[in-house]
């Protein structure tokens, strides 16, 4: 694998990795320094004469063994058997979910503010505009807009399981 073609796969796998690493540990800060680690583990490995077949499987083989690593170390092992063994259904699962956020991170900044108090925080589009300064209508607008564009964005017809609002 070349540096150029590492680059195009961290760049693919990084959003998708990271929300599979954030449902091992449940902790932002954490996923993504342990994914930073998978990465490093990747790149020692195919600087040191390493073959990678498939990198994708090998990628979260491998950040699924960095995260028991680090639940183990933190003697957090109670639920460690829960955690389920890499598997097409928690990659494609990652891939939905890193989807799904950059789409939100996607929208107009007004519109992404107020989709996020309305579904991340559960205000209601009184107390939105209330604490923004702007009218319901405006607030019921906005929401509109970010549905519509959020269906757009997501258009390949799958349904995100924890976004029943689409």
């Amino acid at each position: 694998m070349t540096t150029k073609e590492f680059e195009i796969s961290f760049k693919k796998l990084y959003l998708p990795l990271g929300m599979y690493a954030l449902r091992l540990v449940d902790d932002a800060d954490v996923a993504e320094d342990l994914e930073q680690d998978a990465f490093m583990k990747a790149w020692q490995y195919l600087e040191s004469g390493g073959k990678i077949e498939n990198f994708t499987s090998f990628m979260y083989r491998t950040l699924h063994n960095v995260c028991l690593s680090y639940l183990r170390d933190r003697r957090e092992m109670l639920g460690v058997e829960s955690i389920p063994d890499v598997g097409e259904e928690e990659i494609d699962t990652s891939f939905r979910d890193a989807r799904i956020w950059k789409a939100i991170d996607d929208l107009p900044e007004k519109c992404r503010e107020i989709f996020l108090m309305s579904k991340r925080d559960g205000l209601t589009n009184d107390e939105i505009a209330e604490e923004l300064g702007i009218s319901v209508k405006t607030v019921k607008n906005q929401m509109t807009k970010a549905f519509a564009r959020l269906r757009e964005a997501l258009a390949d017809g799958h349904k995100p399981f924890f976004l029943p609002f689409f």
